[in-house]
């Protein structure tokens, strides 16, 4: 069982930045990667980057590439997204997960979730 405890969602305006932190608990070492996703109602969770312990191997959605940054800290076994030049479309609620892979990290049913934070961007 690995616990996942997002931080740092909340309101700004477009153009704006939000940097979200997720700390991990418990069997940690079992999963390799980590990440988030983002929903929105209505809507699938969607990939939005994650990240290896080892190495720091990064994947990221199109959609955020050049404006999001994934970073870890391995003696917190926090996982950091950095959001920059945010518009209203990144509004949603932001869940972080585990993977033992970044492939794996990318599938719903495998691995752990968080609670989720909820981000919100006006125009």
């Amino acid at each position: 069982q690995v616990n996942l405890e997002e931080s740092g969602g909340g309101w700004v305006q477009a153009g704006g930045s939000l940097r979200l932190s997720c700390a991990a608990s418990g069997r940690v070492f079992g999963s390799r990667a980590m990440g988030w996703f983002r929903q929105t109602p209505g809507k699938e969770r969607e990939f939005v980057a994650g990240i290896t312990w080892t190495g720091g191997q990064t994947d990221y959605a199109a959609s955020v590439t050049g404006r999001f940054t994934i970073s870890r800290d391995s003696a917190k076994n926090t996982v950091y997204l950095q959001m920059n030049s945010l518009n209203p479309e990144d509004t949603a609620v932001y869940f972080c997960k585990t993977g033992m892979t970044l492939t794996e990290l990318k599938v719903p049913a495998l691995g752990f979730w968080g609670q989720g934070t909820q981000v919100t961007v006006s125009s």
